[in-house]
């Protein structure tokens, strides 16, 4: 079993920077990923992206790309997700997700965390 928490949301003015931490423990594997979504009220869950535990490798949504990055700490168990350029349609709860696959698919995931919020005002 793997539990993941996230930290690290909060609210925040447009053009600010977040930084949101997801650390892993039980049974995790660095052959998994890790990925980032976000679900704003009324929506749909989002992909925001995702990291390749094993080499680092990532890959990011359109909407954030250039503007968050994602980071790992293997040793820590911990992946981080770093937010520059805030925007207000980046507001919604975050989530960091665990699988096998590199995917953008919710599905693909097998564990969550309980999410953390993130609010951007203008």
């Amino acid at each position: 079993q793997v539990q993941l928490v996230e930290s690290g949301g909060g609210l925040v003015q447009a053009g600010g920077s977040l930084r949101l931490s997801c650390a892993a423990s039980g049974r995790t594997s660095r052959r998994y990923t890790t990925g980032w979504f976000r679900q704003a009220p009324g929506k749909e869950r989002e992909f925001v992206g995702v990291i390749r535990l094993s080499d680092g490798t990532t890959y990011y949504s359109d909407s954030v790309k250039g503007r968050f990055t994602i980071s790992r700490d293997n040793a820590e168990g911990t992946v981080y997700l770093q937010m520059n350029s805030l925007k207000p349609e980046d507001t919604a709860l975050y989530y960091c997700a665990l699988g096998a696959t590199y995917s953008v698919v919710p599905t693909s995931y097998v564990y969550w965390g309980q999410g953390t919020q993130v609010t951007v005002f203008s």
